[in-house]
């Protein structure tokens, strides 16, 4: 059985769906690192000073989570179109052309991460192979290299998708020079 006409999903709506996803899940995990982090830091800090019992490899933990929590939000960032950008050249060109550079960046910056992501895979396959681990838990630090190189990726993937499949977003045609300085 069909659904009528104008209940069938389109590809913007499931692009869309999929991002939202995909901001729910990277969202979720960064706030429950975070947590993490939080709770970890906080009984290090009691057991350390109140029983004179640090927690051992609390450090270590803290830097793997403060790894994942920064490039699960990568993705996310650049998702939401909120990377620092320059606008200065903006107010010299049509929006039309502003529309074409924007797309163009993303497609450059797309590259650029993409080839970053491919370089640290291949790092991450020598950390495999020489077995690195950290220094007290003795965690073995590939797997989180390769989430470092997935998250790099996933970056230059919506990099690619906003070049090739968003619209122009309003603030590529909408020049406002009250707020040129602001940005």
């Amino acid at each position: 059985m069909s659904l009528p006409a104008s209940n069938q999903p389109v590809a913007g709506d499931t692009r869309k769906s999929l991002g939202l996803w995909l901001d729910r899940i990277l969202g979720l995990t960064a706030a429950l690192i975070l947590l993490g982090m939080m709770l970890l830091t906080a009984i290090d800090v009691v057991s350390r000073y109140a029983f004179n019992w640090p927690l051992r490899g609390a450090f270590e933990l803290t830097e793997l989570g403060l790894l994942v929590l920064i490039f699960a939000g990568l993705p996310m960032t650049s998702r939401a179109g909120e990377h620092v950008t320059m606008d200065f050249i903006d107010a010299v060109i049509s929006p039309r052309a502003r529309g074409y550079l924007i797309r163009f960046m993303e497609f450059l910056v797309g590259l650029i991460v993409l080839a970053l992501a491919w370089l640290v895979w291949l790092k991450a396959g020598k950390i495999a192979g020489y077995g690195d681990t950290t220094d007290v838990l003795k965690l073995p630090l590939a797997p989180f290299v390769y989430v470092m190189a997935g998250m790099v990726a996933m970056t230059g993937l919506v990099h690619m998708s906003r070049a090739f499949m968003s619209t122009i977003p309003p603030q590529a045609t909408e020049f406002d020079p009250e707020k040129a300085g602001m940005a």
